[in-house]
């Protein structure tokens, strides 16, 4: 997730497990623990100029960069460099062991254990990675200008999805299945009218799960059948939605969106979730019918309305209760606990630009 910088921070991203988070940043780079909040190191400007994007693989060593804001130090936005922090070397050059090079900004990077995804506007590649990286894959894309794209982490499944070519759509692809070189079968899923403005699959990659430029519904879909599970709303107002993410074990999903909103949905138990009182009354008309028919979010927790922000969900401390944290671009880090009732309360805030850390990564 991106957006205009507050307190120079140009973007924000979980790791695989949503363990970490890393922050790109005018000052460069900054990697965090999420429970408890420490910082787990930094790349300062003087290394790596400003930054556009991170993204971690893990909590290993290696970290994909790619520059951005007003003094990036390396190369343009078009190049994806991996910074090895294992790697002895007093220059920062010594660290950076690997350039993926491209003629078009790069607006996504997405790893897992043996490859690397790096989204351009119009076309996706994938590599092998880390040793001898070699180009697998080539996908053309609709237009993505957000970058759209979700790689599941799982060593069962190595699934990819992205914005299929048909407005609203989206395209998964089997990566263990397809072969190198050859174009699959696109195995797309009509998820919206309009174009997808987020998309995320869950740990294991059995459901995805999407919203449109219009932000009031998210919709699920099993990856395998392709059949839509359950529908959730978000709101009736528009809204542009920043992030989608699942419990570890699916039970639960949280999204953020430009309303300042954090909203918590119920999966394995859909009954949990809030229904339309409208649904009490009986017959309605077909214009309210579609509200009557959707869930609407168990829990919810508000945030700075200015501040874009990414969710997740924390380690469940007992059965009956969970958390969720949320971490703005303003530098905040909210976290709060909910039951399966609905009950929603405020656990921890904190400012995590000002939690240093005196090491560097």
């Amino acid at each position: 997730m991106t957006q205009q910088p507050l307190r120079g921070v140009t973007s924000l991203r979980f790791n695989q497990d949503q363990s970490c988070f890393c922050c790109a940043m005018e000052t460069g780079v900054r990697i965090y623990n999420v429970e408890p909040l420490m910082e787990k190191g930094h790349l300062d400007h003087e290394q790596v100029g400003s930054m556009g994007l991170v993204e971690m693989l893990h909590r290993s060593n290696l970290l994909a960069l790619v520059g951005g804001g007003s003094s990036p130090k390396f190369s343009e936005i078009s190049a994806v460099l991996i910074w090895d922090d294992a790697r002895e070397g007093k220059d920062s050059k010594d660290k950076l062991v690997l350039e993926f090079t491209f003629t078009k900004p790069v607006l996504a990077v997405r790893m897992r254990h043996d490859k690397i995804v790096i989204v351009l506007r119009n076309r996706i590649y994938v590599y092998s990675f880390p040793d001898n990286p070699r180009k697998l894959f080539e996908f053309d894309t609709r237009d993505n200008p957000k970058g759209l794209c979700d790689l599941c982490p799982s060593l069962e499944k190595q699934l990819l999805v992205f914005p299929g070519h048909k407005c609203g759509s989206l395209q998964l692809v089997d990566l263990a299945s397809t072969k190198p070189g050859t174009s699959s079968a696109p195995f797309t899923i009509n998820a919206h009218q309009s174009e997808v403005a987020c998309v995320s699959l869950n740990q294991p990659g059995t459901v995805v799960a999407s919203a449109s430029q219009k932000g009031t519904l998210i919709r699920l879909f099993d990856t395998q059948s392709k059949e839509k599970l359950v529908e959730l709303r978000r709101g009736t107002d528009p809204a542009t939605l920043y992030c989608i993410n699942f419990s570890h074990d699916s039970s639960f999903l949280c999204a953020s969106s430009d309303k300042g909103t954090v909203h918590i949905f119920a999966l394995k138990d859909t009954r949990l979730n809030r229904r339309s009182a409208l649904a009490r009354v009986g017959k309605v008309g077909p214009m309210i019918g579609q509200y009557v028919d959707s869930q609407w979010s168990l829990a919810s927790f508000t945030v700075p309305a200015e501040s874009a922000c990414i969710c997740a969900f924390g380690r469940n401390t007992s059965k009956n209760v969970n958390s969720v944290i949320a971490i703005c671009v303003d530098g905040t880090f909210h976290k709060y606990v909910f039951t399966p009732d609905g009950n929603c309360n405020r656990e921890a805030f904190d400012v995590y630009l000002d939690i240093c850390d005196d090491d560097d990564f």
